[in-house]
């Protein structure tokens, strides 16, 4: 039965491998991506792909809270029931930079832009048969800290570092939601992708990171095969009723340190209702 997928960050890398995927399956799928321009090229090249018309674009900047409300409304409009939202985008700075919000760039668009989307499409989410939220985190997560006071890090700021941060962030905040859909048909699990070929962390205005990129290229999986185990999330039998895990190589692993920290969970998830403007 067709279902109705949404992905973030879904112009390039894991993202257009796994919009192309879908919609080879037969699925509708919503492309979330930041730049129109870039976006409306990978629609193209994913409809030439997969073979199916049945692909969509949507303008979405996580760094903007109010263009994510305005792609959920847009969402809404147009699809009342969501199957499949896949959390997929990610970024890491070299430097320190800020959201239009005022947020620290990484935690802002990895965890808080991610957190607030879910939030608005939670409703579309839990009409489906058997809704399902799969959230991109990174084994990098262990040297990531949550500092309530100071979320995101913005007072030091060491990139990989603050990166670490708002992949523990992702975790977190799949644990909280696994709670809170414990009543309704849907399911939440965080993945960890490996180490993957995509342009992250690669600046596009400065092309800082490109050549370390090159090197390393060898060593790293294709998006598609970094894909794999959140397309398992997102279709099969196997898991249809698990939530709350993190997977990796479709396995669940074994959570550590504040990850596992269910009361951490709670507090993060009040705070970052607030700094996104769900409570006031």
């Amino acid at each position: 039965m067709p279902k109705t997928v949404v992905i973030t960050g879904a112009n390039s890398g894991m993202g257009f491998a796994a919009a192309v995927y879908m919609a080879r399956k037969g699925h509708t799928v919503c492309m979330l991506c930041r730049s129109k321009e870039r976006g409306q090229q990978a629609l193209a090249d994913a409809k030439q792909r997969s073979g199916s018309n049945d692909v969509h674009l949507y303008e979405c900047d996580l760094a903007s809270l109010t263009n994510i409300h305005g792609c959920a409304e847009a969402l809404k409009a147009h699809h009342p029931v969501v199957d499949v939202l896949i959390n997929n985008a990610g970024v890491i700075t070299t430097k320190k930079q800020v959201t239009a919000d005022g947020l620290e760039m990484m935690m802002g668009v990895n965890h808080l832009g991610h957190f607030l989307l879910t939030n608005l499409l939670l409703d579309q989410i839990k009409a489906a048969p058997q809704g399902r939220i799969i959230v991109v985190s990174s084994g990098a997560y262990k040297i990531g800290k949550i500092n309530l006071d100071d979320l995101g890090g913005t007072e030091s700021f060491i990139p990989w570092q603050n990166y670490a941060h708002s992949k523990l962030a992702n975790l977190l905040f799949a644990k909280e939601l696994s709670t809170r859909l414990h009543r309704s048909n849907a399911t939440v699990n965080a993945v960890h992708p490996g180490a993957v070929s995509t342009s992250l962390g690669v600046d596009r205005q400065t092309g800082f990171g490109k050549k370390v990129h090159q090197v390393l290229r060898p060593f790293f999986q294709t998006p598609a095969k970094g894909a794999d185990t959140a397309l398992y999330l997102a279709e099969s039998e196997d898991v249809r009723h698990v939530s709350g895990s993190y997977f990796y190589k479709r396995r669940i692993q074994e959570v550590k340190g504040q990850a596992d920290d269910g009361e951490l969970a709670k507090q993060l998830w009040a705070i970052s209702e607030r700094k996104v403007g769900l409570t006031v």
